[in-house]
């Protein structure tokens, strides 16, 4: 596929993938939701990739949906044909940030968003399913849908609590304001706030860590625990997987190289990858000692 609203390039194990609609602030559409799915299921596809970065072009990381329909934005029924077949899986409607909240949360690879500016709307909700949020110091962030007589959308109401905490979720979208970067790092939605020029070498430095120190499999597996193991009614669930997880990986070249190279003090050089080696961890068990 032929991107138009968004930019793709592969860095050395690093993917960067940038909003590009910068006349209109990076506003999202329904292209660019086909466009940025597409672009996670080549990320998960390509062993080469080990890390993704989520930015966005120009002064804006994302300014929300594009309002250019006017009064009938959020009026399906009143979008063009290709808007609307966009809006639809298996003829049923669904919320577009929600398909690509929903593919970001099923990624193999760890996304860490870079937001260089503001971020309204889906463009601070489609960053809830990243792992890892650095802001620029002029970034701005606002779940405002209240204020446009909608609801909180892209599965927002499941991921922002479990990284904020309820009674802040509940201020951020009750009140629908936007807010600094600082409020944002104080209230937990980012990690760390760096001056505009820093930004994405932040980011990059700590992808690198990530890349040039980890297995590939143990990351996509470790980041598949604590998404959905976060949402257990018992720790038992997480016992579950992580038995069946480090069993796996016990028997795989990758812990024997991690073993080796710490022993010999030299860097690993991990033989798995992604597309091939990925253990399933989830089938429910039955045996009696985990019941």
């Amino acid at each position: 596929m032929a991107y138009e609203t968004i930019q793709y390039v592969v860095e050395d194990g690093v993917a960067i993938l940038t909003l590009h609609r910068p006349d209109r602030m990076n506003a999202f559409t329904a292209q660019m939701m086909v466009e940025m799915i597409d672009c996670f299921d080549k990320i998960d596809a390509d062993d080469a990739v080990k890390a993704v970065i989520v930015t966005g072009s120009g002064r804006a990381f994302c300014a929300g949906a594009d309002l250019g329909s006017g009064g009938a934005t959020f009026d399906y029924a009143k979008q063009g044909n290709e808007t609307r077949e966009n809006a639809k899986v298996n003829g049923v409607y669904r919320d577009g940030g929600g398909r690509l909240t929903l593919r970001i949360y099923d990624c193999k690879k760890p996304v860490i968003a870079a937001v260089n500016g503001a971020a309204v709307g889906i463009g601070v909700t489609m960053q809830l399913a990243m792992d890892i949020r650095l802001a620029s110091t002029a970034a701005k962030f606002g779940f405002v849908f209240a204020r446009r007589g909608i609801t909180p959308e892209a599965a927002s109401s499941w991921f922002l609590p479990r990284l904020v905490g309820m009674q802040q979720a509940l201020e951020w979208c009750y009140t629908g304001r936007v807010f600094g970067a600082e409020e944002a790092l104080k209230g937990g939605l980012v990690r760390s706030l760096h001056a505009p020029e820093d930004l994405m070498p932040a980011a990059m430095e700590l992808a690198r860590e990530i890349v040039d120190n980890t297995a590939p499999v143990s990351i996509a597996l470790t980041r598949q625990m604590m998404w959905r193991n976060v949402g257990a009614d018992h720790p038992m669930v997480a016992h579950r997987s992580d038995s069946r997880a480090i069993m796996a990986r016990g028997a795989q070249g990758d812990a024997k190289e991690g073993v080796t190279s710490f022993l010999e003090k030299r860097a690993p050089s991990y033989p798995n990858t992604v597309s091939a080696d990925l253990p399933d961890i989830w089938p429910e068990w039955d045996e009696p000692q985990f019941r």
